[in-house]
């Protein structure tokens, strides 16, 4: 088991973009309203072992109902490609129901961090990258999105409403050319 600090940046910034925590604030922000409270490391340890498991049994669940990991992959792409259009166009596509008591668990530690898109390109990564260089890549991924969510509202503050729509797009961007990439590989083109 060999770690390469190159496919760790890679994967790590992948789902930076995906994860988008930081595009987030403003939904994690009104959920603590409505709820009162977050429990920042309950959420951030539900989300990394539910994306843990689904890099190491998503391949094995989709053999089950009769799917490739490139078949997949591809799907994976057209879902990175929305949130991205989502993210550059300020559009919305994907719609969120409304908070339950459980704000922590549901909607915050899945689906909004562990949610499709970012399952998705778990198994989209693994198509390319080695699975420990990924497994670090979440690792690092929650760590940052536990600081964000104990600190939404001094970075808030901080960034304000036009910083953190201009990190969205920028993130959009990328993801927009990482669906692109993962479509390509996939499907031979």
């Amino acid at each position: 088991m060999e770690f390469n600090f190159s496919q760790i940046l890679s994967t790590s910034m992948v789902l930076f973009a995906i994860i988008d925590i930081l595009g987030a604030i403003p939904i994690v922000i009104e959920l603590r309203k409505k709820a009162g409270h977050i429990q920042s490391e309950k959420a951030t340890l539900v989300a990394t072992v539910l994306m843990i498991i689904f890099l190491f049994a998503g391949e094995t669940l989709l053999k089950v109902i009769g799917l490739d990991v490139a078949s997949f992959a591809i799907a994976g792409s057209m879902v990175i490609f929305f949130i991205a259009m989502e993210m550059v166009l300020g559009l919305t596509i994907f719609k969120e129901g409304d908070a339950p008591e459980t704000v922590s668990i549901v909607p915050l530690a899945f689906p909004l961090i562990a949610g499709a898109g970012t399952m998705t390109t778990l198994l989209s990564l693994k198509t390319e990258y080695a699975t420990q260089n990924i497994v670090v890549g979440i690792l690092i991924n929650m760590m940052f999105v536990y600081f964000v969510l104990k600190n939404t509202e001094r970075l808030e503050r901080l960034f304000g409403k036009s910083g953190l729509n201009v990190l969205r797009k920028a993130f959009g961007i990328i993801l927009l050319a990482i669906a692109i990439k993962l479509f390509r590989n996939n499907t031979g083109l």
